[in-house]
């Protein structure tokens, strides 16, 4: 199968600290997938350095069937490219309600004065509405964003980075400050976004990543340490000794 994101022997480094070393990864372009490891093992790094936040020292950053090199394109770049990115804290309009935050996500060309003189047709308007029910908000959905609980911000901002049509979706710790049942539905969701794009969930919480049920990478000082099923990965002596602790 060809893959959608091939990472290949890159490193980048932080005065003197080695954040990333000698790392490659790849993944498929509908595919869901979970990075974990321990605080420091290079991450935030990893994601930084495929949306462009970060360019690395050495190696090479591999996108789509033409094989583009993300390095040499800007954020704004990878972005319309296709790579979605969602931070650990929901950041949406608050003062704008649900329909609002799916309605501006939405991908469409749009130059300053098609900004400014904007108005939703009906065929934008049933987009959105199919978005909210896809991500648990249709109830929500002329609520004020600053109302919701914070699952429903999370659900709100992956119905905004799906609006926005990506290839590859890069989530971090997605599960955070959930309860069981928002855990649960947030599950369900990533796997059903994963039928139609590449995602990438980087999470701590192993119930949630077990429940996702997908192939795992194991990051430890910016380089992978182990990768298969959670059950692989957790069983693995090494993985044991620097990440579980025992």
């Amino acid at each position: 199968m060809t893959q959608l994101l091939e990472v290949d022997g890159v490193s980048v480094s932080f005065d003197g600290f080695k954040a990333i070393n000698n790392l490659s990864f790849s993944i498929g372009p509908a595919e869901l997938r979970a990075v974990i490891g321990p605080n420091g093992a290079g991450k935030t790094t990893f994601m930084d350095i495929v949306t462009g936040k970060t360019k690395p020292d050495s190696g090479s950053v591999l996108w789509g069937a033409r094989n583009r090199s993300l390095l040499k394109m800007s954020e704004s770049q990878i972005a319309r490219a296709g790579v979605g990115r969602k931070f650990q804290r929901p950041t949406v309009f608050e003062d704008q309600s649900v329909f609002d935050n799916l309605l501006m996500a939405l991908k469409k060309t749009r130059g300053p004065l098609g900004v400014l003189f904007y108005r939703p047709s009906s065929e934008d308007a049933g987009k959105v509405r199919e978005l909210a029910g896809q991500i648990g908000l249709a109830g929500q959905i002329d609520r004020l964003s600053g109302e919701l609980s914070h699952g429903q911000k999370q659900w709100l901002e992956i119905g905004m980075l799906l609006a926005q049509e990506p290839r590859l979706m890069l989530v971090d710790e997605p599960a955070a400050g959930m309860t069981p049942a928002e855990r649960e539905h947030t599950t369900d969701l990533l796997k059903r976004a994963a039928a139609s794009c590449a995602v990438v969930v980087v999470e701590h919480d192993m119930d949630f990543v077990r429940r996702l049920g997908c192939r795992v990478t194991v990051l430890h000082e910016g380089s992978v340490l182990a990768e298969g099923s959670i059950d692989h990965v957790t069983s693995d002596p090494q993985v044991i000794d620097v990440y579980l602790g025992r």
